[in-house]
C-alpha cells in the first residue's frame, strides 16, 4: 500500500472541538464498563484454563 498524496485543492487536516462536560461524562463511563467487561473476560479464561499434569 503506498502513501496517498494530498490534492492541491483539498485539505485534509481536521480541527476537532473539545467535549462537553456531559459528553467527557458519557465517554469514561462508557470506558469503564468496557474495562470491567474484559477484566471479568480475562478473570474467567484464567480461571477455565487447564492445567497439564505430567505423570
Amino acid at each position: 500500500m503506498g502513501l496517498i498524496r494530498e490534492s492541491k485543492n483539498a485539505d485534509f487536516t481536521v480541527q476537532s472541538k473539545p467535549w462537553t462536560a456531559e459528553e467527557l461524562r458519557d465517554f469514561r463511563k462508557l470506558m469503564a464498563e468496557i474495562k470491567a467487561k474484559n477484566a471479568m473476560r480475562k478473570l474467567r479464561a484464567v480461571k477455565n484454563k487447564k492445567v497439564k499434569t505430567i505423570a
